[in-house]
């Protein structure tokens, strides 16, 4: 029955656009380093003798805002669907349980959220060999700064489903999606306990894997909460 959940889910999303979305944020990341590498190429070669290592660095400064804002328009878009159709009573009204309904939700978002991922780890690794960086490519940061961000963010996607879930007005989510961004944006002054800087890989360790493992147990402590949450309560 799940399978059938997330078939139907990834058929909604494909008539609203989501999956634009989900190219558009890797996308729009790039862009603002072919603007910036466009700009200044010569200056910002100079800053380091790791050509590479600093382009991923730049690529990286604007990934947790992508990342963050991307999950706040898209857990909000997932429940808006349901909310203006009423789809929500309809689902539960089918002999699936809520937990199954759920996990979809969940599923698909992470699936998405996935896929921009690799996005950006292609997008990157092209706009960098355009660049000429060199033959020696670190595909180990590559692939930490394509997709470090998105397992330390998973406590993000738990908490905006959970809110975009049991919210009637969507304003909410919204509201603390817009507050995440803020606090990704201010990442390099927030306590390392605070999930909306974990994105951003720094803490006082300065070991970014830290971030990734705190993302994954504390991603799925409040998925079952909000999942546990969104059992109890009666569909509208």
């Amino acid at each position: 029955m799940i399978g059938k959940l997330l078939l139907a889910d990834f058929l909604k999303l494909k008539r609203k656009g989501l999956w634009f979305l989900a190219f558009l944020g890797p996308f729009g990341v790039i862009a603002l380093q072919m603007v910036n590498y466009g700009v200044r190429k010569d200056y910002l070669l100079q800053q380091s003798e790791d050509d590479w290592g600093y382009y991923f660095m730049n690529v990286h400064s604007f990934t947790p805002l992508a990342l963050i804002l991307g999950i706040a328009i898209l857990t909000s878009f997932i429940a808006s669907i349901e909310n203006e159709t009423n789809a929500w009573k309809q689902l539960i009204s089918l002999p699936v349980s809520k937990m199954s309904v759920y996990l979809s939700k969940f599923t698909v978002l992470a699936s998405l959220l996935f896929v921009s991922s690799l996005l950006l780890l292609v997008f990157s690794l092209c706009y960098g060999v355009l660049l000429n960086l060199g033959n020696d490519i670190p595909y180990l940061e590559l692939l930490k700064y394509s997709f470090y961000p998105y397992f330390a963010a998973l406590p993000i996607l738990a908490l905006q489903l959970w809110i975009a879930s049991v919210s009637q007005n969507q304003g909410i989510p919204i509201t603390t999606g817009v507050l995440g961004v803020i606090f990704a944006f201010s990442a390099f002054v927030l306590p390392d306990w605070m999930i909306w800087k974990w994105p951003s890989l720094m803490n006082e360790w300065d070991e970014p894997l830290i971030n990734v493992l705190l993302g994954i147990g504390v991603g799925i402590v409040l998925y079952i909460v909000g999942m546990l949450d969104f059992m109890r309560r009666d569909v509208k």
